[in-house]
């Protein structure tokens, strides 16, 4: 396995930026459950952190590296801030793009992975959670599924009230980063618009995979996100079960999102 970390100069956000990685690319087989998976080309899975979090999370507190050994997989973990990986439409502030265009090309220019959609995958946690269902759904072209873990779809609380309850964000902040509220669930910020737009359009849509703890204080918005998807005829799998919104519940889920992605190809 090789693991580290580069820096690099990000335009979309304007400025150099950490993204941490683990390549498969000298396991011992006998470490493996299932070989199978070293019967085809490594798959490339970008993997989002939560609010206050870093490039480091998912490869510390987290299962990347075993992710990586177990499943074949390249996996590229980015720092994007505070920002709910969201566009602010000026130069500096396009965190959507850079998770969406910019890294993965980098990614693809100096590694070769990330090469096509097929073999895309993106996943997150919490804030990153809502990151990759937006970021899927911005830019369906990139990435073939989505897995979101304990997702912070909070949009229609902030809508509503200007607002979170319990959270670190105060309301300048939610401000800054999602705009006057009046405007949010009609603006591109909302991934349900994202998902209209698409089916409107013909496009093809990410298959999404949802987790949830039932002790999650993110569990009610994650249900009606849920039925949103279902009113819409989604592809997408839920899943939920004991836990909190902890690494516990996090690196239980990862894998089996991992599997339910690695599925879709024989659909």
């Amino acid at each position: 396995m090789a693991s580290g970390r580069m820096e690099f100069h990000a335009d979309t956000i304007m400025q150099h930026t950490n993204f941490c990685f683990v390549l498969p690319n000298d396991f011992i087989m006998e470490e493996i459950k299932d070989p199978s998976h070293y019967d085809r080309p490594p798959k490339s899975l970008i993997l989002l952190h939560g609010l206050t979090g870093t490039d480091t999370d998912w490869l510390y507190g987290g299962v990347a590296q075993e992710i990586s050994k177990q499943y074949n997989m390249a996996v590229f973990m980015p720092t994007a801030g505070n920002f709910f990986y969201l566009d602010h439409g000026y130069p500096g502030g396009n965190y959507a793009s850079f998770i969406g265009e910019e890294l993965p090309e980098y990614i693809r220019s100096t590694f070769g992975f990330c090469e096509s959609r097929e073999n895309t995958i993106i996943a997150g946690l919490s804030m990153g959670g809502f990151g990759t269902i937006h970021t899927a759904l911005a830019f369906p072209e990139r990435f073939s599924a989505a897995i979101a873990l304990s997702s912070a779809l909070v949009l229609h609380e902030i809508a509503d009230t200007g607002k979170r309850e319990n959270s670190l964000m105060t309301p300048a902040m939610l401000r800054d980063v999602f705009g006057d509220p009046a405007e949010l669930l009609d603006s591109d910020k909302n991934p349900e618009i994202l998902l209209k737009k698409l089916k409107k359009e013909g496009k093809d849509i990410p298959p999404l995979y949802l987790a949830i703890g039932t002790e999650d204080t993110l569990y009610s918005c994650n249900q009606d996100f849920k039925a949103f998807l279902e009113k819409e005829g989604a592809d997408f799998f839920y899943e939920e079960g004991p836990g909190k919104h902890d690494w516990d519940f996090w690196n239980e889920y990862l894998p089996k999102g991992i599997e339910w992605a690695l599925a879709q190809k024989s659909r």
